[in-house]
């Protein structure tokens, strides 16, 4: 019979099907589930605010006469050759090993083209990333996998990574059919064994060590990159404070929507907190440090339009990062693999097993068959579209408020249609001036 053929048959809201069948799955193989992707579960997200147009109390810029900035300096604090970029938008860290060499490759053309960074991710540096990206971050994570001095002198800028917003405090997973020759070499690792990234830092336990080793940092790299620390977003006002008093140069918070390669399900749905009341948090230590503008904040986590790119910036992000809507703009979970995502049980729209290593698009795969199916240079070409795409959306929304620049939009620009949403964003609900907890209807 039908369920839904009878009517006196009622789901479970706490034990839906889905909770069952994963109870069901935990008991038979007596194993977590471990994915990719970010968290799925509905959080207040940018969605939840809107932008205020100009009309009389202010006025708009004309979209085709009146210029709209978009530019960015990351890393002026300290450092003698600080990040231009012509974008706000960078792209995250997503390391050789979770992604395949031509997919990394992809990412450097696609930045170079439109004139931002990408970012190396755990597992070192490849030459195809080097060759093709103008401005790389390294990533420096506690797992030193691939770690090379002679890579830090090499790269643009330093990402010191205390923690990811899909798992804050835990460390991520390759396992070990995605550990080829080539990556065994990079990381130092056996071939074909399973690989736990550690959680922490081996050399510091907290931001006193920190702050030592931001300093070693800049004398490997004569003082000449900025140092970026990056934190998941929990304890962010906190952590936000401390690490601009370690010396940081640009801090970049990522939001619980923030994706991975491959962790504990658990962990990415139920640790952390959302990027929306990250940033209010992050905004907050720097202005009370004086160093709002002075130290760059970076936000992701979530990061789909431009509207998200415009509505972070509001807030008060000095620009924002992508890494799951980068891999979609390359071909990932792309309608024209979807009869290779249904021979490994998934569906184009779906695919989030990132650590399978099956990935019929060739982006998240360490299979020289597979990889081979994924074209850099069009890849890279799509990604370079999308890019473009996020900044005109933006340019759009600032210049509706009369922002001659990205960095002039503000919370005054915004209200929210949830109660949740004004108060983890902290601008009134729309049709009034209240922020709950700051003030009266």
């Amino acid at each position: 019979m039908n369920p839904a053929s009878n009517p006196a048959l009622r789901e479970s809201h706490l034990f839906d099907r889905r909770t069952i069948a994963e109870i069901q799955r935990a008991a038979a193989e007596g194993i977590y589930d471990i994915r990719g992707f970010g968290a799925k579960r509905h959080v207040p997200h940018f969605d939840d605010l809107l932008f205020l147009g100009a009309s009389v109390s202010r006025y708009p810029l004309e979209g085709y006469r009146e210029r709209c900035g978009t530019e960015v300096t990351l890393g002026a604090r300290h450092a003698r050759q600080p990040i231009e970029l012509k974008i706000p938008i960078t792209i995250a860290g997503m390391s050789f090993g979770a992604l395949s060499g031509p997919a990394k490759e992809a990412l450097g053309r696609a930045a170079s083209e439109v004139g931002t960074s990408t970012t190396t991710g755990d597992g070192g540096m490849t030459p195809e990333e080097r060759g093709h990206s103008k401005h790389l971050v390294y990533q420096l994570l506690p797992s030193r996998y691939g770690m090379n001095p002679d890579d830090l002198r090499r790269a643009d800028a330093i990402e010191v990574v205390v923690g990811q917003g899909a798992k804050p405090g835990g460390g991520g997973m390759l396992l070990g059919h995605k550990i080829s020759d080539r990556v065994a070499r990079m990381r130092d690792l056996p071939m074909g064994i399973d690989q736990r990234s550690a959680c922490r830092h081996p050399d510091w336990t907290g931001p006193d060590d920190l702050e030592i080793k931001i300093q070693e940092l800049r004398e490997i790299t004569d003082w000449q990159v900025p140092i970026y620390v990056k934190v998941g977003a929990t304890r962010t006002y906190y952590d936000v404070q401390l690490a601009v008093k370690a010396g940081a140069d640009v801090v970049v918070v990522d939001g619980m929507q923030g994706g991975t390669a491959a962790t504990q399900d658990v962990f990415i749905e139920h640790v952390g907190i959302p990027t929306l009341p990250a940033i209010p948090l992050a905004v907050q230590a720097l202005k009370e440090l004086g160093m709002h503008r002075k130290v760059q904040l970076i936000v992701s986590g979530g990061i789909r339009s431009g509207a998200d790119v415009a509505k972070a910036m509001a807030l008060g992000a000095d620009a924002v990062s992508i890494g799951v809507a980068a891999l979609i703009a390359l071909g990932d979970n792309a309608p024209e693999h979807d009869e290779g995502y249904r021979a490994i049980g998934s569906a184009a729209g779906y695919y989030d097993d990132y650590q399978a290593g099956r990935d019929p698009s060739g982006i998240s795969t360490q299979d020289p068959e597979l990889a081979a199916r994924f074209d850099p240079v069009k890849g890279g070409r799509r990604l370079a579209n999308y890019l473009r795409v996020l900044t005109l959306e933006a340019q759009t929304l600032a210049r509706a408020c009369g922002k001659s620049h990205l960095h002039n939009l503000e919370p005054e620009d915004l209200v929210a249609l949830t109660i949740e949403a004004a108060a983890m964003a902290r601008v009134p609900l729309a049709g009034t001036n209240w922020i709950p907890g700051q003030g009266s209807f």
